[in-house]
């Protein structure tokens, strides 16, 4: 059936329409009704609740909270239970350990101050603050097409259609999406999403900035031992298991009630095929360092997700007729912090003043410049261009040298507020950093053990990931035959590895090699979108509400 023979959708008209409900969607909504009352606003979520599908570290930088709900700490539901009170860091080889004294590290990496919070528990909250603002919030729909003007300008979202079948025809239980129109649109779909891609590309929103680069977090949460855990205790290492070539770390934060996240960041600009995110993670966790921390303990949940690196200059440009990209979608992560919450609030309450304004002075549809003109010169600028250098430094030199001329530049910055280096360039994006497998030799790693360390299968278990098998693959592959030649043949298949949910196999069948998509397990991480060498390998929105459900994330 064509989209011509389908049935109209319906319509509901907005002041404004919000993408996501993330820190940066929740925080926009929230000021669009601080600001004007009357205001219309609704926001999409394509998890089956709010905060489902959010996945971080997460230490949060409490200043855009700060300045969104001043009073929150009268709250007695506010979910940021537990401050940081000690900052480890450490340098991690194979057997051994060093922790780098504090004093040497830069003073914006004081976490003095920061609480280690469930950011899924965060958004949870703010949706009740937005709900009872007047914000409408409709989780369980996903945005899956952008709606222009005759001018070309971009008016509104409609949501996917529900119960279309693996063959792409309308089944039984078929229902047609709807359209939702906006004076304005917000896209705060979080790190490479499906809508904001096409923005990019539509609007040229890329143009004279640097490519975006990205990391992959793994996480998982586990109940320890009273005996191991020390609450407020944050703890960041780099080295072992990833070596001085790979970039990545490690994080581990001890929250309330005797809950530890522990997490791992592969930089995802790795040139050997063969190394295997997933399998990093669960060796970190083996380290005399780490290993103690979790003896007698139950491992809880699993996730997986992209983070944006590029920082400062990778940024686009953040407006287009009809509405502007906030928080992840527009890449605001500072990279050492490992923090981007704070700027997805800041984000979402300065695109939300520019647009209350532009609707008061009867604005619609035209293009909100002031809000790109001026974000540098707002505390998200400011925070992001002190750091432009770390992310750069680190893939130009290696671990070891990187590190250090990045803890340097930070000093500079901080004391002088400027940089010896200027702003340094990425060059390559991620998917053009990976070799050919010829150029490396396998990575032998070891089986897990089941009690603290796990594959990949039984951890999305944990992750509550469902999507119902009768309907299309949401993962598209462009050309099936371009697969088998190059991502096969030339990189030895590394989508086998890097997708941390075991979504991609080539199994052998009648004497050929095919390509296997597990949808089904797909944790929404966007990592295949990123990392396929050829760009073959396109991700889009499953039905409304599937995917992960993560508790406590």
């Amino acid at each position: 059936m064509t989209d011509h023979e389908l049935p109209e959708r319906e319509a509901m008209e907005f002041d404004v329409v919000i993408v996501g409900a993330g820190p940066a969607g929740l925080s926009a909504a929230i000021r669009l009704k601080q600001v004007d009352p009357d205001l219309a606003v609704v926001v999409l979520e394509k998890g089956a609740e709010v905060g489902a599908h959010i996945l971080s570290g997460a230490v949060v930088d409490p200043s855009g909270i700060d300045k969104l709900l001043p009073d929150w700490r009268e709250d007695a539901g506010h979910p940021f239970k537990t401050p940081v009170t000690a900052d480890h860091f450490l340098f991690l080889g194979p057997a051994g350990s060093i922790r780098l004294p504090n004093v040497m590290m830069p003073p914006l990496m004081n976490n003095h101050g920061n609480y280690i919070v469930s950011l899924g528990n965060v958004c949870r909250w703010l949706a009740e603050k937005a709900e009872a603002l007047g914000v409408e919030i409709y989780p369980g729909f996903v945005a899956t097409e952008l709606l222009y003007n005759e001018q070309g300008a971009v008016m509104g979202v409609a949501t996917g259609d529900m119960g279309i079948e693996r063959n792409g025809e309308p089944g039984a239980a078929f229902t047609r999406g709807m359209e939702l129109h906006g004076k304005y649109v917000l896209i705060g779909e979080g790190v490479r999403g499906s809508l904001a891609k096409q923005l990019i590309q539509k609007f040229d929103l890329q143009k004279d900035r640097e490519p975006q680069k990205y990391g992959l977090g793994l996480k998982e949460l586990w109940q320890v031992k009273p005996e191991h855990h020390k609450p407020g205790l944050v703890q960041h290492s780099f080295g072992w298991p990833l070596g001085m070539k790979a970039g990545g770390g490690s994080f581990l934060y001890h929250l309330e009630d005797n809950l530890v996240a522990v997490g791992f960041v592969v930089h995802l600009n790795y040139k050997n095929p063969y190394l295997y995110p997933f399998e990093e993670f669960q060796r970190f966790k083996t380290h005399p360092a780490i290993r103690s921390v979790f003896e007698g303990a139950k491992r809880l949940s699993y996730g997986a997700r992209a983070i944006t690196e590029g920082g400062y200059q990778s940024v686009p440009k953040l407006t287009f007729p009809g509405g502007a990209l906030i928080g992840c979608s527009a890449g605001l992560v500072n990279v050492p912090r490992i923090k981007g919450s704070h700027n997805a609030v800041l984000s979402g309450m300065l695109a939300a003043d520019h647009l209350a304004k532009a609707i008061e002075a009867g604005r619609a549809h035209d293009e909100v410049v002031e809000i790109e003109a001026e974000w540098r010169d707002t505390p998200i600028g400011k925070d992001l261009k002190r750091v432009r250098n770390v992310k750069p430094l680190w893939s130009k030199f290696g671990t070891l040298v990187g590190i250090g001329l990045g803890g340097l530049d930070m000093w500079t910055n901080q004391l002088f507020g400027l940089s010896i280096f200027g702003t340094l360039k990425h060059g390559k994006t991620d998917a053009q950093s990976l070799e050919p497998a010829a150029q490396h030799k396998k990575i032998d790693y070891p089986r897990p053990d089941g009690v603290l360390t796990f594959d990949r299968l039984s951890s999305v278990f944990l992750s509550n990931t469902n999507h119902e098998e009768d309907q299309p693959v949401h993962l598209h592959v462009k050309d099936m035959d371009l697969q088998r030649r190059s991502e096969l043949e030339v990189y030895g298949g590394p989508s086998t590895r890097y997708c941390p949910a075991g979504v991609y196999e080539w199994v052998e069948k009648d004497g050929e090699e095919v390509y296997v998509i597990n949808a089904q397990n797909c944790v929404h991480c966007k990592t295949c979108d990123i990392k396929d060498p050829n760009q073959n390998i396109n991700w889009v929105p499953p039905q409304g509400g599937e995917g992960p459900v993560y508790t406590n994330m």
